[in-house]
Order: C-alpha cells, then structure tokens, then sequence
C-alpha cells in the first residue's frame, strides 16, 4: 500500500536561519559535515560572488553547493570541459539540443501499440517465408538487440558523464530512454514469433557475421567509462570526440542500415509488416541520434579547434572507410544469394553513399566519388509520410505533440 505522508514531517531539527552553509556531498557516503558558522548574507553581495572554481566543481554536479555564488549566464556554457553549474538547465545555450529534447518527446511510442498478428501468422507459415528471408530476420534481431544495449552503456556510463552542458544531457537522458525501448522491441517481436530468445539475444558472440561489429565498437567505450578518466587535455578531448564519432556516425549512422534496409524492404513487400513498422519507428529515433551527435561533435569542433588537427582528421577517414568494409561483409553475411530484389554489391554502392554523407556532416571530403543511392524509397521511409489506417495500426507520423522537422 502507498504512504503518501510527508516523509520529512516527523523531523523536528530546524536549520539556524542565520548561519548559512556550503555543503559539499560526499557521493561514496552521503555523510554530510557539519555545519560552521558563516558571514551573515548581509555583509555579502550576491551579485559579486564569483563563480565556483574549476577545482570545485565536476561532471556530476554534485560536488559542490556555493552558497552566494552568481547566476549562470549564457556564455559560461559549453558542451565539455566547462565549470559552470551543471544543475542549472536555463537559461539555454545550445536551442538545438533543446528542441531535439522536445522532438523525441512529441514522437513517443511503445512496442506494444504495433499489431504483430500477422508476422505470427506468416512466421508460423510453412511456406510464408524462404529461409533467406528468416535468417535475415534472425540476425537482425541478433544484432540489434546487443547493439542498442552497447549504445545505452556507453550513453548512461562513459558520454553523460563526459558532456558538460545540461540541455545536451537532457536529450541523452531521453537517448537512453529510446534505447532501452528498442531493446524492448526487439525482446517483443522475438517474443511475438516464439524464437529462441538465448540463440537471438547472445548471437553477437555466436555469429561472427554478428560479433563483428559489436567487437569493433566495444573498445570506443573503454576510456569514457574509466572512473579514472577526465576531459581537459588535448589528449583526452580528443579521444572523447573519436569515440562520439566512432557512435555516433559510424555505429549508429552507418552499422545500423543494411539491417533497417533489409527489414523494411520486407514491410514494403507486405511480409513481416509489423517487425517492419517497429523498425521504421526504431530508424526514425535513431537518425534523430545521430543528428543530435553530429552537432555536439560539429559544436566541439567550433570551440575546441586544435582538435580537428589534419592528423585526427586522417584518422576518422580511415575509420570511417573501415566502417564501409565491415557493414559490406555484413551484407554479404546476412544475404550470401539475392533476396527481396536486393543483392550484397547493392549494398557496397548504398553504404558508399551514406558513407559520403556522414563525411560531408562532419566537414569531412567525401572519399567514394560518383556513387549513388539505389535504395531512393529509404528516404522516403525516413519521412515517415505513408498514410495509414489508423484503426488497422498507428500511423507513423502521429506524435504526441508539436511538429517534427527533419532539416
């Protein structure tokens, strides 16, 4: 049964309303010290306090509570490396960030709201499906189950800590959140079918077609999670703007889209439509990730720009187009013969092309000159424009409020 009383109301203790304490939290314990007598307020100007020093203050924000100290402004904010209180969201610096905050929220969705009726039906069909199409069902699942969990550990235990601007932070809380619900759809379309759920969720160290690019991004999150790791040397910043790249722009931006090409291109074909819409709501959060982190990366470029040196800049282009390889054989792995009107040397051309985008976003050249898209309908997708029956599903495009803008 809920207690609703006032879980304070029994404590007598009142604070000396003359004495005024800075009051450090101890996160180990959550001891805190004893109080010492303080200047009263009156022989203090507020307004002319300085700031808390950069020894005082941390990535948590829960270092230190400066009695007195100054109202943030505007420009004592940035998206690393700044000292300013983390507490504070207002007034905004990045609008940006904000509005994609906003954006995520207006489009709010659950797995459960997706009829999966007749995937059961044409799954449980002897003949509904051709065992390529399955295993490209299988491994999808395999894949992206681990995948958005990798994303949300490096969000919630090596990036937030690492981003010091509170609108920013906003929006990653939001990230995690969409994570973890596409790890839940994901558990609820294999639940749906009846699969093997140890054989899908532990495929990633089976499968080395699987394994693969989970292995590849698992050592971007090492530093950015060490407790002994901090920002605030060219050394360090530099290795927090490779590792959001790394997740960012190629994890998310590039490794995610043969498997959402695959998948959709069954939904158009009226197969397996509603493992198909939860990956079109699942693609549309996840290129709105990616937006967001390539304008935090741009954003630190802008004001960190010994950063961008030609070396480090080298560097990701070579990243990048080793990303292009390991997405290519991932194509060939999940579809060795043609399928779906898709064939592997389809997917060479199409990751080349992203391949160039995601340069283009970063202020990168582009490095495959002359490619093309031949999937032009992904686009179509991503503007989530079909109209539906909204009593047979829930139309894609419905948000909860506000209008999504995709520019």
């Amino acid at each position: 049964m809920l207690n609703w009383d006032d879980p304070l109301a029994g404590l007598t203790a009142q604070p000396n309303p003359a004495t005024k304490t800075a009051v450090t939290l101890d996160i180990e314990t959550f001891v805190e010290p004893s109080p010492t007598p303080a200047a009263p307020i009156a022989e203090t100007r507020l307004d002319s306090v300085a700031p808390a020093s950069s020894a005082a203050t941390g990535a948590t924000g829960l270092e230190n509570i400066e009695m007195g100290a100054r109202r943030i402004q505007v420009d004592d904010k940035k998206i690393i490396n700044c000292r300013a209180d983390l507490n504070q969201l207002v007034p905004f610096k990045y609008h940006w960030a904000w509005q994609k905050y906003l954006d995520a929220c207006a489009n709010h969705w659950m797995p459960q709201e997706i009829n999966m009726n007749a995937d059961i039906a044409l799954w449980k069909s002897a003949d509904g499906l051709t065992e390529d199409e399955r295993i490209i069902i299988k491994r999808n699942l395999g894949f992206f189950s681990t995948a958005d969990s990798l994303v949300a550990n490096n969000l919630v235990l090596a990036v937030y800590r690492h981003i010091t601007n509170p609108e920013c932070r906003q929006y990653l809380l939001r990230q995690a959140f969409e994570e973890a619900l596409h790890t839940h759809a994901y558990q609820y379309v294999v639940e749906s079918l009846g699969l093997d759920e140890g054989e899908v969720f532990n495929m990633y160290r089976e499968l080395p077609a699987v394994a693969r690019k989970a292995e590849w991004a698992l050592p971007f999150t090492q530093y950015l999670s060490d407790p002994h790791f901090h920002t605030g040397t060219p050394e360090n910043d530099q290795r927090l703007l490779r590792e959001l790249i790394a997740f960012y722009v190629i994890f998310e931006g590039i490794f995610f889209y043969v498997g959402f090409t695959q998948i959709l291109s069954m939904g158009r074909r009226n197969k397996m439509t509603g493992t198909a819409e939860q990956f079109q709501y699942i693609m549309r959060d996840e290129s709105m990730h990616m937006n967001f982190g390539i304008d935090v990366i741009n954003q630190i470029k802008v004001e960190n720009p010994h950063l961008w040196s030609e070396s480090f800049k080298g560097e990701m282009i070579r990243m990048i187009r080793e990303a292009v390889e390991i997405e290519t054989q991932y194509a060939y792995d999940t579809m060795p013969r043609g399928v779906l009107g898709l064939n592997a040397p389809m997917f060479k051309e199409y990751l080349e092309f992203i391949a160039n985008r995601r340069c283009a976003q970063i202020g990168l050249p582009e490095q495959y000159p002359g490619v093309s898209n031949p999937f032009p309908w992904m686009s179509e997708v991503l503007d989530l424009k079909k109209e539906k029956n909204f009593f047979e599903t829930r139309v894609t495009e419905y948000q909860t409020g506000g209008a999504l803008s995709w520019d």
